[in-house]
């Protein structure tokens, strides 16, 4: 065949089928991985060939190969599709934005003690239009996914593609139960926790600063119980299990709990509100960007304690 040149016509779509024989090796298993029929695989590959004026596959008794011109569009083949995706990702981003709710990641005791001091309330009456729907975790979503609109954290990240600013900041000590230091005493200084049973978070979070906190000064130490969450902390350490790092603004509001170190400032870190930008000029975000900044007294006892 020889090739079409400026006159060709070209359906982009038909570039899905020789991606998929590309990487599976055959017309049958690109076709179940489609979900299409082995016939259609053979059809579009075929009319893609024809545009493009040369093969781009060889039947070979092991599977189909790619020919020198199939092999050198791959990689324009491979852009394509990740261009395809990236514009997907944005459609339905921007349909979200035609929505009314604005939805927030953040730890769940975050969540509690916003909705309990009225916070949400006092949103929600400035913009009736606007619902907050929470998407809670420990963890980080990945907001670029649109796996929320907004997020509020105050740990560590990578992601410099989000934007944002800082709202608080997140103090950490260390603490023991009431019972725990009457039986046991209690660590006179940060170098002597090793010394007692700790309550850490387990290998899901092993990104934490906690973790890696706990790994410099007591890589030694007995752990009395592993968490996935701060929650999880907090109720181990309230069993009496050991002694932990906790955020001030949740341990010091525990009356079975005692502060025996602390603040830690190795474990200090900013609070943030933060967005992917393909969202953060939207009406709703910015609202709730807007109504988040201006509220850092209310802020305060929630974030920071």
């Amino acid at each position: 065949m020889a090739p079409s040149g400026a006159g060709m016509t070209l359906d982009w779509n038909d570039l899905r089928y020789f991606l998929a024989v590309a990487r599976h090796g055959s017309t049958l298993a690109a076709a179940r991985a489609m979900n299409k029929s082995q016939s259609t695989v053979h059809r579009r590959l075929d009319e893609l060939e024809a545009a493009l004026g040369q093969p781009l596959v060889r039947r070979h008794p092991t599977g189909y190969r790619l020919t020198p011109f199939g092999a050198a569009l791959l990689p324009d083949a491979e852009a394509v599709e990740s261009a395809a995706q990236a514009l997907e990702q944005h459609l339905d981003r921007l349909a979200q934005d035609t929505g009314s709710a604005v939805r927030v990641t953040c730890p769940e005791p975050i969540m509690y003690l916003m909705t309990k001091s009225g916070l949400i309330d006092r949103f929600h009456a400035l913009h009736p239009e606007i619902r907050v729907e929470f998407v809670l975790s420990d963890k980080y979503m990945d907001l670029a996914k649109g796996d929320a609109d907004v997020a509020l954290r105050s740990g560590d990240t990578d992601d410099g593609e989000l934007v944002g600013r800082k709202i608080a900041d997140s103090l950490w000590a260390v603490y023991a139960s009431k019972s725990f230091v009457e039986l046991n005493g209690q660590p006179q200084d940060v170098s002597l926790i090793r010394n007692f049973p700790i309550v850490a978070l387990d290998g899901s979070m092993a990104g934490h600063r906690l973790t890696h906190w706990l790994a410099t000064i007591a890589p030694q130490a007995v752990i009395a119980s592993q968490c996935t969450s701060i929650l999880g902390l907090i109720s181990s350490v309230k069993a009496g299990l050991g002694v932990a790092a906790l955020p001030m603004a949740l341990g010091d509001k525990e009356p079975e709990l005692v502060r025996v170190l602390g603040p830690i400032p190795e474990l200090t870190r900013p609070w943030r509100i933060l967005a992917h930008p393909d969202v953060r000029t939207t009406a709703r975000v910015s609202a709730f960007f807007d109504f988040i900044t201006a509220q850092s007294e209310a802020l305060r006892p929630i974030l920071t304690g």
